[in-house]
């Protein structure tokens, strides 16, 4: 089987060569093409080129129709009619170019007959700097030289070296660009001394050359390996003192050593001899991350350097912090005796803080006193606290890392604008890119020679922020006055920045806006709220996002036009921070709809319109629109209440609208059963109340309430018969004139149990109690208690020597009642005989009758 496969195996070579012969055989199988003096010439030379046709392989047996063209690669540069071509080509250049002849008889098509490649090129220039190097002391040696200009042709380069005893070692290159060539011999040192002579050879069609001879000995051309594992060691764990170990091979005599802080580009070079694998170094800076390597050499002066060792790259050991922190502070009033202060500092360098820094320890301390009042350890860059206000204040703020503490800073909690003296004229700031601020100032007049430095801080003003923002500055000397700020700037943020002047503990500052870059507002403010005041209204809105505002605002518009209205809007323009996000409007019109909205403006443009909103301003009353027809419509009800007709009409209308309990369909208190049961004229009685026994009845006691003198018309006389009732009775206006003291009236509204109460007191024996004092009106909405007040004035009821007139002749009723347009009472003046029964009283809601 295996057999079977080799021989198909050869088989299909086979077939494969024939067939290559046979193309190569047919690509000139009817003529030749052949070049003079060769086809590899030298820059410059001519050649010539001949074409000619085999028997029996042109167009027909007479030449004249063959026609012989002879191309440059695709250009044609000849065309005979026969059976044969000759041309001579001259400046050709450099490489290899390409000509084909073609047959062409009467069709258009072109026979392709034969080609032939003519290469140009030059002798091979000496091959120059040739060296020869072996690395380490068991490798090989290897040598590398310059060729020179390109032959453009195929050169071979031949190393040889030569060497004691008659030694020689030669190799030739294969490769076509061949520069370097490796003898595969290793050279040992048991004769260092001892010389070697490498020559190197190249050839090609046109010539050759050969390199100066390199002349050498063993201690030349060996170059040592890298040292290897390396490490370095720390003295009792202190960077003052550390070693730096590698191993070597056994030959070498000289290293040298570099290290550098790995945030360096600079290196620090140390040549160390018999250094025996290890070095001491005693300038390392702490908490520091270096990186070292170490190169060898054979000898002090003969030889080359090895290549550099792999990297070690350590960081140092700690060691106590130096230097002081940059402390600043803000302070704030949070009420009548506290005071919020807030304390801010920078982190120290890397240099500064010598490890890696684990909190910070803040003293508070009273500065009368020296006492210490709190100490406190914070990892943050920040402090706040909380202290009275009567008393003066210091502070201490120090770091920390594993190795001790840094000396503290110690600042006077002072009011840093408190003194005016000290306060930075003209401050302005000016962008200087998207990420840089330039901050300017004057010197603040006369108090400049006292001024002790300047120090520049800025934040972010964030609206809304519940965290408080970022606090940055920078010290400048008092000679400078000028800060370009770039730590923590942002374009399209606006940020609050301010100029201190600082004289020992006191100070002064003044204050600006600004930012790096800015644009258009992409939204505006927010009204949320429009409250009507005293003829005007007050509009608040809420502040734009700090990321939609895109710089600082400079001006508010407040736009507002009436609801449906076609015309341009009014508009007021706000200054940034005159108002805190409220602002008051006094040009409205009362009970007009107006459409109220909001923009911002920066240096860069107008924002959109915020949220519209609508409002209506109800305004006040217009006293002097309301009195004047009021004072009218009074003037015209008095006329026409003056007159007795219209009132008697008025009244009786009045009465007929009064609602059905207060009518006089009220029961008769003479049908009373208790009073019948109870008569007061028969008998004395013990009645069932808790009233006094005594044979001699108890004057009842009664409270006199408050007095009132009404102003009476024309007094009425009135009489009391024994068994009849009172009429009811209008006065007329025109019977208004004053008259003397009238007679006692007993009002409506006196409690229909009281008045049961004094008629039950008296009895048949009795006689009038004489008045007191004038007649009591108790005022409409009195209840009386449970002591039973009734009118201080008894004489009300007359004594039997009162004359008695004729019924008949007193036929006008006599009323008491309340009118609806008077605030008086008539008086009810009555004549009864020293006994009053109920059959002869008879009460009603308008009034009370006898």
């Amino acid at each position: 089987m295996a057999h079977t496969v080799r021989v198909c195996y050869l088989e299909l070579i086979l077939n494969i060569m024939l067939l290559v012969v046979k193309g190569k055989i047919d690509v000139c199988k009817r003529g030749d093409v052949t070049v003079k003096p060769s086809h590899v010439i030298s820059l410059g030379s001519a050649v010539n080129i001949s074409c000619s046709l085999k028997p029996k392989q042109g167009c027909s047996q007479y030449s004249s129709f063959n026609r012989l063209i002879l191309y440059k690669f695709d250009r044609r540069i000849k065309l005979q009619h026969g059976y044969s071509l000759s041309s001579q080509v001259s400046g050709l250049p450099l490489g290899t170019t390409l000509f084909v002849c073609k047959l062409a008889c009467s069709s258009s098509d072109e026979i392709r007959i034969c080609g032939a490649e003519i290469s140009v090129g030059v002798v091979p220039e000496q091959p120059q700097n040739l060296s020869c190097i072996q690395k380490g002391e068991r490798g090989t040696v290897a040598c590398t030289w310059d060729r020179g200009q390109d032959t453009h042709l195929y050169t071979a380069y031949t190393l040889q070296l030569n060497g004691p005893k008659n030694l020689t070692w030669q190799k030739p290159c294969n490769d076509h660009y061949c520069d370097h060539l490796d003898l595969g011999i290793n050279l040992t040192p048991q004769s260092p001394e001892s010389s070697y002579i490498a020559r190197v050879t190249a050839i090609n069609s046109l010539g050759s050359a050969s390199s100066p001879p390199s002349t050498f000995t063993f201690l030349d051309i060996v170059r040592p390996l890298p040292p290897w594992d390396i490490r370095i060691k720390f003295v009792n764990a202190s960077v003052s003192r550390c070693t730096l170990q590698w191993r070597d091979e056994r030959l070498v005599l000289l290293n040298r050593l570099r290290y550098r802080p790995c945030s360096s580009r600079s290196w620090n070079m140390v040549n160390t001899t018999n250094a025996k694998g290890r070095h001491d170094l005693w300038d390392l800076k702490p908490f520091t991350e270096y990186e070292f390597q170490v190169s060898s050499r054979l000898h002090l002066y003969k030889g080359s350097w090895s290549d550099w060792s792999e990297s070690l790259r350590v960081q140092t050991p700690e060691e106590e912090p130096t230097g002081t922190l940059d402390v600043w502070y803000m302070k704030q009033n949070i009420g009548y005796n506290r005071q919020q202060i807030s304390l801010f500092w920078k982190n120290l360098s890397v240099l500064e803080a010598r490890g890696k820094i684990l909190h910070y320890q803040v003293t508070l301390l009273e500065v009368a006193g020296g006492k210490t009042t709190l100490q406190n350890i914070t990892e943050h860059t920040s402090w706040t606290w909380v202290i009275p206000r009567t008393e003066s204040w210091a502070v201490a703020v120090s770091a920390a890392n594993s190795k001790g503490s840094s000396l503290p800073t110690r600042i006077n909690i002072t009011d840093l604008c408190g003194a005016s003296l000290l306060t930075p004229g003209q401050v302005s700031a000016n962008s200087e890119g998207a990420d840089n601020i330039m901050v300017t100032w004057d010197p603040p007049g006369k108090a400049a020679s006292a001024v002790k430095e300047y120090v520049v801080e800025w934040r972010a003003l964030h609206s809304g922020v519940v965290t408080q923002p970022t606090l940055n500055w920078l010290r400048s000397p008092p000679d400078n006055m000028a800060a370009s700020i770039s730590e923590n700037i942002r374009p399209y943020v606006c940020y609050e920045i301010r100029v201190h002047a600082l004289s020992g503990d006191q100070g002064g500052c003044s204050s600006i806006r600004g930012n790096s870059k800015h644009k258009a507002p992409v939204s505006g403010p927010h009204i949320n709220a429009i409250i009507e005041e005293k003829g005007s209204i007050l509009i608040s809105w809420d502040e734009i996002p700090a990321q939609e505002q895109m710089g600082c605002v400079l001006h508010y518009r407040i736009y507002w036009k009436e609801q449906n209205s076609s015309s341009q809007p009014q508009l007021c323009e706000i200054p940034y921070g005159v108002s805190p996000n409220s602002h008051p409007i006094d040009s409205l019109q009362p009970r007009v709809t107006y459409v109220l909205w909001m923009t911002a403006l920066t240096a860069a443009g107008e924002s959109p319109q915020g949220n519209e909103k609508e409002f209506c301003m109800q305004g006040k009353a217009n006293w002097s629109t309301i009195m004047a027809p009021s004072i009218c419509i009074a003037i015209i009800m008095v006329g026409i209440f003056s007159m007795c007709y219209f009132r008697q009409k008025v009244f009786v209308l009045l009465s007929a609208l009064r609602p059905q309990w207060c009518s006089r369909q009220i029961p008769d208190p003479a049908n009373s059963t208790w009073a019948k049961k109870y008569p007061i004229v028969e008998e004395k009685m013990q009645l069932p109340m808790d009233w006094p026994t005594s044979e001699e009845p108890e004057p009842l006691v009664i409270d006199e309430v408050f007095q009132v003198i009404p102003v009476f018309r024309r007094p009425l006389h009135s009489i009391w018969p024994e068994k009849g009732r009172v009429q009811d009775h209008y006065t007329s206006e025109e019977d208004s004139v004053s008259s003397p003291p009238p007679q006692r009236a007993l009002t409506a509204e006196t409690g229909l149990v009281d008045l049961y109460k004094v008629l039950e007191s008296r009895d048949s024996h009795s006689k009038p109690v004489k008045p007191a004092s004038s007649i009591t009106v108790l005022p409409v909405d009195y209840l009386p208690t449970h002591e039973g007040y009734l009118p201080s004035n008894t004489d009300y009821l007359p004594s039997q020597e009162a004359p008695i007139t004729d019924p008949l002749e007193e036929l006008e009723p006599q009323h008491i009642s309340l009118s609806v347009f008077s605030s008086s009472l008539h008086p009810l003046t009555f004549s009864c005989g020293e006994k009053l029964t109920l059959d002869q009283l008879k009460m009603g809601c308008g009034s009370l009758m006898l």
